[in-house]
């Protein structure tokens, strides 16, 4: 039986925890000693409870984010009341910052703050030694990379096979936005290229096909980013897929040239915009440069087959709808394939809250810690963007609606203005914004079209017809039947069968554990 066990509450069962494998692949003589347990937020807090007893461990870490401190704070005050001796150690951006306040913190022995990689063992080794360390609260000097051991081999064949694999080639980040932890990560340091690019060739030859780079600026470092960039063309098949999150103002010639080189659906950008109001950059720091901006985008989306999946945080402080909307219909006009609208958070640490005053926010007290309203948003309107969030993906992110989409806004309006309208109709209609079955969302937007927007009901049949058979969908929703006769449901699903999202496919690998942001 391990001695040591280290842990988490992953958001789903295809998030691998990437901190805790660079915790064990660092535990130096321990690591003979320590084994890696996983689990998801959706098993029962007393089932996990019992698998790690089960294990009879001596100390326990576990990996603390903002998806999954309620649940996990359960699983602690269980194991402290059945088996106080156990030493529980805890990790994580989530418990970085304002330890003091968190009750997950009374509970346990040892808090490691900053990043753990090699504290953590030094910790361990502490405590299996019969030494006290003299505080709670322990912090992590920065670990430079040299000093660590890359965590890639402890991936293994079921990872592979069903996992998303995270990978790194730098941490931190040069920029100070307020509403990002990722901002207190200065300075950013790269990891030794060399070893990196060794780890990948491994991976690679073992069959891994997806990579998640969790680097929150990828093409900083040019030299890094090409190098990179070119080891994955020199060795790409079919199949094979990189996921970056890219600075979306910088985007040099040199870098534009291997990334055209990329075959449709190889490349996937996360690219955060977050406002395009550029009062409110300023407001929270941010700086970024809105005509490159533009620029990289048309770029992008004209002469490479990268899939650009691009962010909007809705509540920023000096941010009203309308602003929110003019940004929205902005990046609307640039054509990514994917718009994630976020809700803004205010993350333990983060220097957002110096705002809490001038701009009355207010957040939920619980995770996630959503903005409930500020001064320009008032709580009905913010519940509206929420919904409006959501709806969004259902229908403009899922690669369901591709051609039906475009016709909310297909009178030459705006696109925001259009879709909010789509959102409250579909709230006042359906009181919910899940668990609606697509053949009723597919009907739903058809009446929406129709009725409310007065488009044809022919054509709007016919397009969302062709939407519906991606995915290979075959069994005709009943309200299209009137429209669509039985030799073009053939023909029209012949022609579509092959035209899904852009990769669709690998959604999982565009969200899911990284620094919290």
């Amino acid at each position: 039986m391990p001695e040591i066990v280290l842990t988490t509450l992953n958001a789903k069962y295809i998030h691998a925890a990437f901190g805790l494998r660079y915790l064990l692949a660092n535990m130096g003589a321990l690591r003979s000693r320590a084994a890696l347990r996983e689990f998801d937020i959706n098993q029962r807090p007393i089932e996990i409870a019992e698998a790690l007893l089960a294990m009879s461990p001596k100390i326990i870490g576990f990996g603390i984010y903002i998806w999954n401190v309620s649940e996990t704070t359960e699983v602690v005050s269980i194991l402290k009341r059945v088996r106080p001796e156990i030493q529980i150690i805890l990790g994580g951006p989530e418990v970085g910052y304002e330890t003091e306040q968190q009750q997950i913190v009374e509970l346990v022995d040892y808090v490691v703050t900053g990043e753990a990689d090699l504290k953590f063992g030094e910790l361990c080794n502490q405590l299996l030694s019969g030494e006290k360390p003299p505080a709670k609260i322990v912090p992590a000097p920065l670990p430079e990379f040299s000093q660590l051991v890359l965590p890639y081999d402890l991936y293994d064949d079921k990872d592979i096979a069903h996992r998303v694999i995270y990978v790194e080639a730098s941490r931190g980040c040069p920029f100070t936005c307020e509403f990002c932890l990722s901002s207190l990560d200065i300075p950013v340091r790269q990891a030794p290229l060399p070893k990196l690019l060794e780890a990948l060739q491994r991976l690679l030859d073992r069959g891994v096909k997806h990579f998640k780079f969790v680097d929150r600026t990828f093409n900083l470092n040019l030299n890094v980013s090409q190098t990179l960039l070119q080891f994955f063309l020199e060795r790409y098949k079919p199949g094979l897929f990189f996921h970056f999150e890219m600075i979306p103002d910088r985007l040099p010639e040199a870098l534009r040239a291997i990334i055209a080189k990329f075959p449709p659906g190889a490349l996937q950008f996360e690219v955060g915009v977050q406002s395009f109001n550029e009062e409110v950059c300023q407001l929270i720091s941010r700086r970024q440069d809105l005509r490159r901006l533009e620029e990289n985008f048309r770029f992008l989306r004209g002469q490479t087959g990268v899939h650009i999946h691009a962010d909007l945080i809705a509540g920023l402080p000096g941010e009203d709808l309308e602003s929110f909307g003019a940004g929205f219909d902005r990046l609307i006009a640039l054509g990514p394939q994917e718009i994630q609208i976020g809700i803004l958070k205010r993350l333990r640490g983060t220097p957002i809250v110096r705002h809490d005053q001038e701009w009355q926010m207010k957040y939920k007290a619980e995770p996630p810690y959503e903005i409930l309203q500020n001064k320009l948003l008032d709580f009905a309107t913010m519940q509206r963007l929420r919904r409006f969030s959501r709806y969004w993906d259902l229908i403009g992110n899922s690669g369901n609606f591709v051609e039906s989409t475009p016709l909310i806004w297909s009178d030459n309006g705006s696109p925001f203005w259009r879709f909010l309208q789509l959102s409250d109709w579909l709230f006042e209609k359906v009181g919910r914004t899940d668990s609606i079955a697509l053949a009723r969302l597919a009907e739903l937007l058809f009446d929406f079209l129709t009725t409310k927007l007065g488009l044809p009901h022919q054509s709007t049949a016919e397009r969302i017809w062709r939407d519906y058979q991606r995915g290979d969908r075959r069994e005709q929703p009943e309200f299209l039947r009137a429209y669509i006769a039985d030799e073009k449901r053939v023909a029209v699903r012949t022609e579509q069968s092959g035209l899904k999202r852009q990769a669709k496919h690998l959604a999982a690998a565009s969200v899911g554990p990284k620094s919290e942001s």
